[in-house]
């Protein structure tokens, strides 16, 4: 399992995780009270879950001739879009960073 420190104006909101190949949750920190991360994904204390990689995660991934030197230069596969993430995360267009929590940082 793989997990992302999601944030929100330097802020932490929650955790993005990865469970297997098509699970990916994504938990608002309890007591978090700042502003939703995605108008799709409002501020509450259940989780939202997937079965495909998170649309709104999916729309911060760089495209293009970005993608193509991203995948090349950290020798990622095109369809690991959790690493996309965690290897783009601090360099987001917009209030949303996405850091990567290793193992032995819990």
């Amino acid at each position: 399992m793989r997990k992302a420190l999601v944030k929100i104006h330097n802020v932490k909101a929650g955790l993005l995780k990865e469970e297997g190949q098509r699970h990916y949750i994504f938990q608002y920190d309890s007591g978090y009270e700042g502003p939703p991360i995605s108008l799709t994904m409002p501020v509450r204390d259940g989780a939202y879950e997937f079965k495909s990689f998170p649309p709104f995660f999916d729309g911060l991934l760089p495209e293009g001739i970005q993608l193509e030197g991203l995948l090349k230069k950290y020798k990622i596969d095109k369809k690991n879009y959790f690493e996309q993430l965690l290897v783009t995360g601090l360099d987001l267009v917009g209030a949303v960073t996405i850091e990567r929590i290793n193992s032995f940082d819990e």
